[in-house]
C-alpha cells in the first residue's frame, strides 16, 4: 500500500502549521447494480459546464442531451484544478479510455442519481449514438402494450455482501462438545469371502454370547441442563352465547271497577251494633295518643346521625391530597408565556378558557416591542377530550391579564389588556362547535365525568381563530394594565354619578374594571345617547366602514369609541397621590355563584329561536328607571402596597368647588406586606371577604371596622393567588411562588394551613375550582411556565359536614366578639392612661400652689440645715472649737 500523501498548510505569519491527510483515490461508482456497468454518474457545477460548453438548456437540451468531450480538455482541467475538477472521481476511467472523445449525457430525470453521467466504453458510446434497430413486429407489439401493465424483469445475480448474519448463524448452531468414539472391527484374511451359515441359538446357554448393558448413574460426574428451548402458544377458548328477552306484542287493556259499599240496611245494623261501639270506645284513646306522637316527633329519623358527627367527613389522611387529572400546554406556540387568568365555561362542563401573556418585564417589553407585535395575543379554550389542540382561540390587540364570561350570556366575553383597553368577543356563531356533544354525552351533573365526553374527534383537528368585536378607546380608558374586571349583575345598573337604579332589561350591560393607573372605571356596553347631533359627513364615514365577514356586529357601536361611564379615584387624603388598586370585590359578587342555572335557561331559550338580547341593545340609562335607595354601594379594594380599602363608588358634591368627587375611603388597613392578588367574597356568606397578598392571608367581615377576623403569620414563601372552596365554607386554597398550594381548613386549624401540596416547580399564577357534580369536583391551577393543571378534589375537601356552615358562622361571630372585646379593652386602657396623666398634672399643680406660711417654714428648715452643714465643716477644718461653737450658735 502506498503511503498517504499529506498537505502542509502554513499561515502567513509562519507560526503554525496544520497537516491535513489526503485520502486515497476512491474507485469510481458505476451503475453495475442497474445493469449498466459502463455508466458513471457525475455532478457538474455551473463553472464546469461553462468550461466544457455543456450548459443545461443551452448546450444540452431535451432534443440533444449529450456532448462529446475530448480527453485532452479533461486532462487540461486536471492540470488547472487538480482534485477540484468534477471529473476527478473518474480520472482512472478517462486515462484507460481507448478513444479520443468521451460521451457525456445530461440526466434530466436523475435516473442514475446525478445531473450527468459519463459512458466509459466505446461499445456503450456506439450503442447510445447508434441504437440497434428494433424489428417492426416488436415495435407494433410495444405500441399495443399499455403503460400500466407490469413487465417482468428477471433478477440480476449480485455478489453476496456480508452484513454480520453469519455470526448469528454460527452462534445458533449446535456443536458437539463430547469427543467421538472410534471403533475398529477386524477379521482374518482367510475368512474373507467364506460362506456364512446362520442358525438359531439360545443366547443364555452360550458363554459370552449375550451381554446385557443396563443403564446406571455414574457418580463421577453429573450434567446440568443450563438452557432449554421451549415453544408455547396460548389458544383462547371462545364460547359463543346469546340471550334474547322475550318480547310480546303490546296490547291496550282497560279495567273498570266500582267501590264496594254497604247497603242501607247494613249501615243501620252496624250503627246499632254494641260490639262496634265498644271497640271504638276502647281504641280511640290509643289512636289519639299515636296521632299526637306523630305530630310531636319524626318516627323515621336516624338517631345515630343525630347522636354524633359523622367521622367519614374528615376521611383518611391519604384521601386529602389533590389528584392529578389532566394538564394542558400550548405545544404549537413556542414563545415563553405564562397564564394570567383562568375561567371555567359556565354551562359547558369540561371546557375551560385561559389567557396567556409573554413572560417579560416592562423594560424587556419596551426592548422587544417590535417582535411582540408579530405574535398573537390569545385566549385559549381547552377541552378535556383533547389536551393538545385548543378548541377556540380568541385574538386580542395585546396580552390579556383578566377576562370574564357574561353572567347573562356565556357567548359574550370581556377582557382587560396590558395596554389599558377592554376587548369584547361574541362567540355565538361558534357555539355549535364547542357544544358538539355526543348523542350519549353526559350533560347531566348526576354522572361521573369521563375523559372523552364532550367534543367529537373531528372537531379537534383545527383550532378556530376568532377576532374581537370591539375595543375601547385608548385615549379615554385606562393608561396601564387592567388588573381585574367584573360584570355587574342584571339586578341593577348605575349612572355617571354612581346612583343605583333597577335594571329592567334583565341582562348584564355594565362592567367595572381596576387598573394600575390608580382608577376604577365603570363601563356600559349599550349605545350612549349623543348629546350633540353628528354632522352628516361623519355619519357617511361610519356607514362606509366595511365590517369583516368573520367579525359579528354585536358591539360594532363600541369599537375604538368606547368610553367609561364614570371613573373613581382612591385618594390618599392630604397628599396628591392616589392608591393603586389591583383587585376589587363588589357587594353583589356572591350572586354570580348562583347564576349558572339561570344562564343555562337563557341559553336554551336562545337556542329555541328567541332573539339574542345583545343583538339589539337599546340606549343607555333613561329617566323613567326607578332608583334603589337602600342599595349598598360600598366595596372592597386591594392595592399594590398591600392595603385593603373599604370605600364607596357613589359621588358626592364638594362644598368648596361644587364638583362631584369620590368619597373618602371608609376604612383603610395595611395588613399585607406585598401587593394584594385576591379579594373575593365567600360563596356562603355575603359579608365575609378573603384577601391574599404578600406573605400572609386575611379574612374580613363587612361592617366590622376594627380589623380582620383572621390574619395569618408570615408564610415561608410569598403568596400569589387564592380562592374559596365552592362546597365547604371553611376551606380555601392559597398558591405560593414555589409551586406549592396551601389548603386551609378552619374546622381543623385556624393558625396555619391544614396541609401543603406541591403542584409544579414554578410560581402558581391563578386558582379556579369548579363543581361538576356532587361526587366530583376539580380545581384548575395555572403556573408561570404556561401549564394548566387540572386536579381532582378529594372527598374530604369537597363534602361539607352536616353542621359546617353553622360552625364556621359561630367561629366568625366569636372572632367579631373578640375584636369588640379588644376594642373595648383599648378604650379602657386609653381612659386609664388619661386618668393617670390627669393625676400627674394635679400633683404638679399642687406643688406650685403653696401658702406663705408653708413657704416660710420650708425656707427656715433649709436655713437650719445650712447652718448645721457650716458648723460641721468649720469643726472639721479646726477653725473653731466646741466652746466657740456654742457661743457661735448663741450669736446666731
Amino acid at each position: 500500500m502506498a503511503p498517504k500523501r499529506q498537505k502542509q498548510k502554513s499561515s502567513k505569519r509562519g507560526k503554525t502549521k496544520i497537516t491535513l491527510p489526503v485520502s486515497e483515490e476512491a474507485e469510481p461508482v458505476n451503475m453495475e447494480s442497474m445493469g449498466h456497468p459502463e455508466i458513471y454518474p457525475l455532478v457538474l457545477t455551473n463553472k464546469t459546464q461553462e468550461i466544457f460548453n455543456c450548459r443545461i438548456d443551452e448546450d444540452v437540451t431535451d432534443e440533444q442531451p449529450y456532448k462529446l468531450i475530448k480527453k485532452e480538455d479533461i486532462f487540461a482541467d486536471f492540470e488547472n484544478r487538480a482534485a477540484v475538477s468534477d471529473f476527478y472521481p473518474v480520472k482512472k476511467i478517462i486515462q484507460e479510455y481507448p478513444g479520443d472523445e468521451l460521451l457525456l449525457v445530461y440526466d434530466k430525470d436523475f435516473k442514475y442519481g446525478l445531473n450527468f453521467y459519463l459512458i466509459g466504453t466505446e461499445e456503450g458510446k456506439e450503442n447510445y449514438l447508434n441504437p440497434p434497430e428494433v424489428p417492426e413486429e416488436q415495435e407494433e407489439y410495444k405500441e399495443h402494450i399499455p403503460e400500466d401493465i407490469y413487465i417482468y424483469k428477471p433478477p440480476i445475480c449480485k455478489p453476496w455482501v456480508s452484513l454480520g448474519s453469519e455470526k448469528e448463524i454460527e452462534e445458533e448452531l449446535v456443536k458437539e462438545s463430547t469427543k467421538e468414539i472410534t471403533y475398529m472391527i477386524s477379521r482374518k484374511r482367510s475368512e474373507f469371502g467364506a460362506p456364512v451359515k446362520f442358525s438359531d441359538q439360545n443366547a443364555s446357554s452360550v458363554k459370552d454370547a449375550y451381554i446385557e448393558c443396563t443403564a446406571y448413574p455414574d457418580k463421577n460426574f453429573t450434567l446440568k441442563q443450563l438452557e432449554r428451548d421451549v415453544g408455547m402458544q396460548v389458544v383462547p377458548k371462545i364460547k359463543d352465547t346469546s340471550t334474547q328477552t322475550r318480547w310480546t306484542y303490546p296490547k291496550n287493556a282497560t279495567t273498570q271497577y266500582y267501590p264496594r259499599e254497604f247497603s242501607e240496611e247494613e249501615k243501620e245494623a252496624l250503627g246499632q251494633s254494641k260490639t262496634l261501639t265498644e271497640f271504638l270506645n276502647n281504641v280511640s284513646i290509643s289512636v289519639e295518643i299515636a296521632l299526637q306522637q306523630n305530630e310531636i316527633m319524626n318516627t323515621f329519623i336516624n338517631d345515630w346521625k343525630s347522636l354524633a358527627e359523622e367521622e367519614g367527613t374528615f376521611g383518611d389522611k391519604t384521601d386529602t391530597h389533590l389528584k392529578e387529572y389532566q394538564s394542558f400546554t400550548d405545544l404549537h406556540n413556542l414563545t415563553e408565556k405564562m397564564i394570567t387568568c383562568v375561567s371555567w365555561h359556565p354551562i359547558i362542563y369540561g371546557l375551560i378558557a385561559v389567557s396567556v401573556a409573554v413572560r417579560l418585564s416592562f423594560e424587556e417589553r419596551v426592548h422587544f416591542s417590535g417582535k411582540l407585535l408579530l405574535q398573537p395575543s390569545l385566549i385559549l379554550f381547552w377541552s378535556f377530550s383533547d389536551p393538545i389542540h385548543p378548541q377556540l382561540m380568541l385574538e386580542s390587540p395585546d396580552d390579556i391579564f383578566c377576562f370574564q364570561f357574561c353572567p347573562s350570556d356565556p357567548n359574550i366575553i370581556a377582557g382587560g389588556c396590558i395596554n389599558g383597553q377592554i376587548v369584547m368577543w361574541d362567540i355565538t356563531a361558534h357555539a355549535d362547535r364547542i357544544e358538539n356533544i355526543k348523542a350519549d354525552g353526559s350533560r347531566s351533573k348526576n354522572v361521573t365525568l369521563k375523559p372523552m365526553f364532550l367534543l367529537e374527534p373531528e372537531s379537534n383537528k383545527e383550532a378556530m381563530y376568532i377576532r374581537h368585536c370591539a375595543v375601547s378607546s385608548i385615549e379615554n380608558g385606562h393608561r396601564k394594565v387592567i388588573t381585574d374586571i367584573h360584570w355587574l349583575p342584571d339586578t341593577f345598573e348605575i349612572n355617571r354619578l354612581g346612583s343605583v337604579f333597577e335594571n329592567r332589561s334583565g341582562i348584564s350591560c355594565q362592567l367595572v374594571t381596576c387598573s394600575a393607573d390608580c382608577t376604577i372605571c365603570f363601563w356600559d356596553i349599550r349605545p350612549q345617547k349623543a348629546l350633540t347631533p353628528q354632522p352628516p359627513t361623519e355619519k357617511k364615514k361610519e356607514e362606509s366602514i366595511e365590517v369583516p365577514f368573520d367579525v359579528p356586529s354585536t358591539f360594532l357601536h363600541l369599537n375604538l369609541s368606547w368610553k367609561p361611564l364614570s371613573k373613581v379615584r382612591l385618594s390618599k387624603g392630604e397628599t396628591t397621590l392616589d392608591h393603586c388598586p389591583t383587585k376589587l370585590s363588589l357587594s353583589e359578587d356572591s350572586l354570580l355563584y348562583k347564576a349558572q342555572d339561570k344562564m343555562l335557561a337563557q341559553s336554551k331559550a336562545t337556542k329555541a329561536g328567541e332573539m339574542n338580547p345583545y343583538q339589539n341593545l337599546e340606549g343607555g340609562l333613561g329617566n323613567h328607571l326607578k332608583p334603589i335607595d337602600d342599595f349598598c354601594t360600598k366595596f372592597f379594594v386591594g392595592t399594590e402596597e398591600g392595603e385593603v380599602i373599604y370605600t364607596d363608588w357613589k359621588m358626592e358634591r364638594d362644598p368648596e368647588t361644587g364638583r362631584f368627587m369620590t368619597k373618602k375611603p371608609v376604612s383603610l388597613y395595611t395588613v399585607h406586606d406585598g401587593g394584594v392578588h385576591t379579594v373575593q367574597r365567600s360563596p356562603f356568606y355575603k359579608d365575609i371577604i378573603l384577601t391574599v397578598g404578600g406573605w400572609n392571608v386575611a379574612i374580613w367581615k363587612e361592617g366590622i371596622m376594627t380589623g380582620p377576623l383572621l390574619q395569618s403569620s408570615c408564610a415561608p414563601k410569598r403568596y400569589t393567588s387564592g380562592h374559596w372552596s365552592l362546597t365547604r365554607p371553611g376551606v380555601f386554597y392559597i398558591g405560593r411562588e414555589d409551586g406549592y398550594i396551601d389548603i386551609w381548613d378552619l374546622l381543623e386549624k385556624t393558625h396555619e394551613p391544614a396541609q401543603s401540596q406541591n403542584i409544579c416547580i414554578t410560581m402558581i399564577t391563578y386558582i379556579k375550582p369548579w363543581t361538576f357534580s356532587a361526587k366530583q369536583q376539580f380545581i384548575a391551577i395555572a403556573d408561570y411556565y404556561g401549564t394548566l393543571h387540572i386536579l381532582e378534589i378529594p372527598w374530604t375537601l369537597s363534602r361539607p359536614s352536616t353542621s359546617e356552615v353553622s360552625s364556621i358562622s359561630h367561629y366568625f361571630e366569636r372572632e367579631v366578639k373578640h375584636l369588640e372585646y379588644v376594642e373595648q379593652r383599648k378604650k379602657i386602657r386609653e381612659e386609664e392612661k388619661k386618668e393617670m396623666e390627669l393625676e400627674m398634672e394635679k400633683k404638679k399643680v399642687k406643688t406650685y400652689q403653696k401658702s406663705k406660711e408653708q413657704l416660710e417654714a420650708e425656707l427656715k428648715m433649709d436655713y437650719e440645715s445650712y447652718l448645721e452643714l457650716e458648723k460641721d465643716i468649720l469643726i472639721h477644718l479646726g477653725l473653731i472649737k466646741v466652746k466657740e461653737t456654742m457661743s457661735y450658735m448663741e450669736m446666731i
